[in-house]
This record gives C-alpha cells, sequence and structure tokens, in this order.
C-alpha cells in the first residue's frame, strides 16, 4: 500500500457520514477551542468533535500521518492490557483522561474477564461527561462511575467522592494513564504527578501507561506538530524512551517492557515492519513494588 493509499484509507475510517457528526454542545461548552479528547475521537472514526477538532485533527494527519494508526493501536493496546491486569486478579481501575466512550472501553474489557470489577473514569472534558453519564445509566450497577477532574491535580481525583464510590485504595488498583501524560509539560511537574497516585496505591497495584515520543519523529515535524496543539485544549510533549520509562520509578515492568504499542502481547503474528514505522506511542504495563 502506497503512503496514498494509506492516508486514503485512514480517512475513510475516521470521517463521519454528514447525519453522524456531533451537532450538539451542552450549553457552556466552548467548541471553537479543539480538544484533545475530541481529536481522539476524531482519529479513531467517531462522531463526537466538532469542527474545530476536525480542522486540528486534519492538521496533524497531514503533519503525522501515523496518528491514526497510532489511535487504533492504543485502543488495542488498552484491551490488551485491561485483560492482562484483570486476569492477575486486580478489580479496580483508575481511568484518568478516558475520553469520548466508545466500543472496548475498560469497564467492558475488565467486567468480561472479572464482572465484579469496577472502574472510576476521569477527564476534564465536559462533553466526554455527558455522554460518559448516558453510558452510566445502561450499566446501572453501581460498578462504574465518572467525574470531571483534571490529571494536574491529582489530590483532587484521588478525594473525589465518584472515584471513592467505586475504589477501595486499601486493595490493589490499576491505574490508566493512555495517551494522557503526554498532554502534561514540564511545567505541570509530571514527576509529582505521578508520585502522588503511585503513592496512593497499594503493593501489588498496576500502571498502563501510552505516551507520545518523538523518537521515531523527525524534529520538524514534531515541532509542526507541537504548535498545533498549542492552540489546543492542552500541548504536547513527545518524551523519549528513557523519559518514559522514569514514570515507572517503584513499578516492575511486566515484559516485554516499554515498547511501541503493537509490540506489547500482541494478538497473532504482531505487526508488519510497515505498520509498526507508523506507530508513534510507546506503551507499557508496570506492577507495584
Amino acid at each position: 500500500m502506497t503512503p496514498e493509499d494509506r492516508d486514503d484509507a485512514a480517512a475513510a475510517w475516521r470521517l463521519p457520514r454528514g447525519d453522524e457528526i456531533e451537532t450538539y454542545a451542552p450549553p457552556g461548552i466552548d467548541t471553537s477551542t479543539p480538544h484533545t479528547a475530541r481529536m481522539y475521537d476524531y482519529f479513531l472514526g467517531g462522531k463526537t468533535n466538532f469542527a474545530a477538532d476536525r480542522a486540528a485533527g486534519d492538521r496533524i494527519i497531514g503533519i503525522m500521518p501515523g496518528i491514526v494508526e497510532t489511535s487504533l493501536a492504543n485502543r488495542a493496546f488498552l484491551g490488551r492490557a485491561v485483560r492482562h491486569v484483570a486476569r492477575a486478579g486486580v478489580r479496580q481501575f483508575l481511568d484518568i483522561g478516558t475520553g469520548i466512550p466508545t466500543s472496548g472501553n475498560t469497564h467492558e474489557v475488565a467486567q468480561a474477564v472479572l464482572p465484579e470489577a469496577r472502574v472510576a473514569y476521569v477527564d476534564n472534558d465536559p462533553i466526554v461527561l455527558a455522554h460518559a453519564r448516558a453510558l452510566m445509566s445502561s450499566d446501572g450497577r453501581g460498578r462504574t462511575s465518572f467525574s470531571q477532574g483534571d490529571l494536574r491535580e491529582p489530590e483532587k481525583i484521588l478525594a473525589s467522592p465518584e472515584v471513592r464510590d467505586v475504589i477501595d485504595f486499601d486493595s490493589p488498583v490499576c491505574l490508566n494513564l493512555l495517551a494522557i501524560m503526554h498532554f502534561i509539560g514540564p511545567e505541570d511537574d509530571p514527576e509529582r504527578i505521578i508520585a502522588v497516585l503511585r503513592e496512593a496505591m497499594v503493593p501489588g497495584s498496576y500502571m498502563l501507561m501510552t505516551h507520545g515520543t518523538g523518537d521515531f519523529v523527525d524534529d520538524d515535524l514534531g515541532d509542526a506538530a507541537v504548535e498545533v496543539y498549542k492552540n489546543a485544549s492542552a500541548g504536547v510533549t513527545g518524551r523519549t524512551h528513557a523519559e518514559i520509562a522514569a514514570f515507572f520509578e517503584g513499578f516492575d515492568l511486566v515484559e516485554p517492557g516499554i515498547v511501541r504499542l503493537p509490540l506489547w502481547r500482541p494478538d497473532g503474528d504482531g505487526p508488519t515492519d510497515e505498520e509498526l514505522r507508523l506507530i508513534l506511542h510507546y506503551g507499557g504495563v508496570g506492577r507495584l513494588r
């Protein structure tokens, strides 16, 4: 498949039909500024995004065509990693930066393994909250909650009544930080954020993380992508493999460690070299010592 054919195929996947594109936003929500959660939804082929999100998304796709494949690979990683942790017996999941609900959500994957699994979702986009409320009403069993919160304020997340309703921090919990830490810049003190969350968990807990990297991107392209995200709800900071590995201090990495997303315990034969070349994120799973 040529790069042009691949881009056409990706566009056909991600572009919703005109009658499927989101046209309603709850009062008071600014849809004129691109939001990272809605851009991610656009990359996944979702319909909960607006003109500003699609315009910014198209600029990113033009700079880094692999962002569509990376987003899909991120979603697949979630499924494999959550199943691994649930099979290890962990029954609680704190999913921060969950994004627009779609198929294969954390609670669906975990509860397919452990029906009693409990999931607390947290995101800072009010539109995500509106959609999640519909999701929770369909669950109706008190095992899934959603609260609005920002990863930059981990203490507030940990104290949230919605989180505390379903998460018992005296027992092992799985912390999901999927495609969110690259929106936390150096000025946000990411090491402190991870430390606060880590200290709240008991040994035997897990952390799942996926993170954008510049290891496979030309500097000029990386700079161009950063400029697009400066005008969105959060800037982006690509980190090296070593910088991402540092976030797992205190955790024992589950084999094969921190690798490009499709290489983490793939189903089947794994990616081809051409498929792997498009992936712009690392992913890893750690067990707290």
